[in-house]
């Protein structure tokens, strides 16, 4: 762990439990000129004062986390970038309110996404009225709000996973044989008949119908065995855990009923997830495996892309797996889903990086590849990316494809058999990516698809050069 000077935010923990200077120092059995060194940032955070402090206080050590301040500085330079006044505001500075005062970066945000909605409904207001106005910033749409809502998470909800465990233990669940006993499960305690039904019975398609007044759940005859029992845990969700789901999205500052509803789905696949990989026989497998993905799809019975998303919410503060960031993509680059346990910022700002391998993937189809790369910010990261495909039928039905991307960070690459082979101490051995061409500084990118937000262009008449849209320094 660097150096870390954490001095506001351990005089903030102490003055939200009322304690003096003196009385904090005697809890943590230091002397209280030591104490109060540390909260003039005279000195570093140690880790045996981080454990103390987490013992004392009962807060995460993520509290602490060079992570935290990571994603915090990400969003802070987005917010910048999207408003126009970057220019001026230093990296170095932002770094220095993320680390020293996160809680007016967070407000900062906060402030942010509601200039975002507010400008966005003056947009909406004038074009009624007929006036041509525009501005940069748009409301969140509700999808967004609800990919925020597990950002902020870390993606990772811990009151549905300790439901789920707790079902998969009274349910006498078989872990990769969870659709016999999710719907014997069903049947007997909520008495719920669940019907396979055939593609050409179900008009619109659909995969899943729970029909309330005959207590009925139709699941489509194309789904796999794993695909059916995620399907089953879903009903379970919403049959068992709605107060918890409620309470869940009552606490977030959802817009409105469209982000909440979509929120209520995702939590439910959430406890869906953690039934059919309930938390802790699913970590001590991935570790033994060494985050195998392959491996894992076997013992498990589920597929690709289910492995890969719960690999990426294994953040429980007593029993942690690697952090890791889950991002799906389609052939034109859009982001279908994202999520991130740790600090890998992806931009809301234009596309992501042609040069990452979840792109090189599509070529590749069903070959796990690996890349480790580096950001701006320098960085380093290992992902591994792989094509899935979604079929709905037999021949002539359109198959959806996706690239699943699933990275960490390179400290962590050596508790993957994905980095076998690698030389990890070579620091020059990454790929240079960005989170977007809009928001990434980097000024001799060949790749670059557009200008970056804010950063007037070095434009010379007389000069043609191989790197596009190249920056004034």
């Amino acid at each position: 762990m660097r150096k870390q000077f954490v001095g506001v935010r351990l005089r903030r923990l102490r003055e939200e439990r009322g304690l003096s200077q003196a009385a904090l120092a005697r809890a943590l059995e230091l002397s209280p000129s030591y104490l109060n060194q540390l909260e003039q940032n005279l000195r570093p955070l140690t880790v045996p004062v981080l454990l103390k402090v987490n013992a004392v206080f009962g807060v995460d050590v993520q509290f602490f986390s060079e992570d935290e301040e990571a994603r915090l500085v990400a969003d802070l330079r987005e917010a910048l970038t999207e408003t126009g006044v970057r220019e001026g505001v230093a990296l170095a500075e932002l770094k220095e309110l993320a680390s020293s005062m996160p809680a007016v970066g967070r407000a900062f945000l906060s402030l942010h996404r509601r200039y975002r909605e507010a400008a966005g409904r003056l947009e909406q207001v004038s074009t009624r009225l007929g006036e041509d106005w525009q501005t940069t910033p748009k409301p969140l749409m509700p999808f967004e709000e609800v990919r925020d809502f597990f950002y902020a998470r870390h993606n990772h909800v811990e009151p549905l996973d300790g439901a789920a465990e707790k079902m998969h233990r009274s349910a006498n669940l078989t872990i990769g044989n969870m659709a016999t006993g999710l719907q014997a499960h069903l049947e007997r305690r909520h008495d719920v008949r669940v019907v396979i039904v055939e593609r050409g019975l179900e008009s619109d398609g659909a995969s899943r119908r729970y029909d309330r007044s005959s207590r009925t759940l139709h699941l489509s005859a194309d789904l796999t065995a794993g695909q059916r029992a995620f399907h089953m845990a879903t009903q379970v969700a919403f049959l068992e855990q709605a107060e918890a789901l409620e309470q869940l999205t009552a606490q977030a500052d959802f817009s409105g009923e469209e982000a909440r509803r979509l929120a209520r789905i995702g939590l439910a696949n959430y406890f869906a997830g953690a039934v059919i990989l309930p938390y802790q026989p699913f970590l001590l497998a991935a570790e033994s495996l060494r985050y195998d993905i392959e491996r894992l799809e076997r013992q498990f019975g589920v597929g690709y892309e289910t492995i890969c998303h719960r690999l990426s919410t294994l953040q429980r503060p007593d029993a942690r797996g690697v952090p890791f960031f889950f991002v799906r993509v389609d052939r034109a680059g859009n982001i279908s889903k994202r999520q991130s346990a740790t600090d890998f910022h992806f931009s809301r700002v234009g596309g992501s990086c042609p040069l990452w391998n979840v792109y090189e993937a599509f070529a590749q189809p069903g070959r796990i590849l690996t890349q480790r790369t580096v950001m701006p910010d320098g960085r380093q990261y290992l992902w591994v990316a792989r094509t899935v495909s979604h079929g709905a039928g037999g021949y002539g039905t359109p198959a959806k494809q996706f690239a699943i991307g699933l990275g960490c960070d390179i400290r962590h690459a050596g508790r993957l058999v994905y980095a076998k082979g690698m030389d990890l101490s070579d620091m020059d051995a990454a790929t240079p990516i960005g989170a977007g061409c809009k928001v990434c500084e980097r000024r001799d990118c060949a790749q670059r698809a557009f200008p970056a937000i804010g950063r007037p262009l070095a434009v010379d008449e007389m000069t043609t050069r191989f790197t596009p849209y190249r920056a004034e320094t």
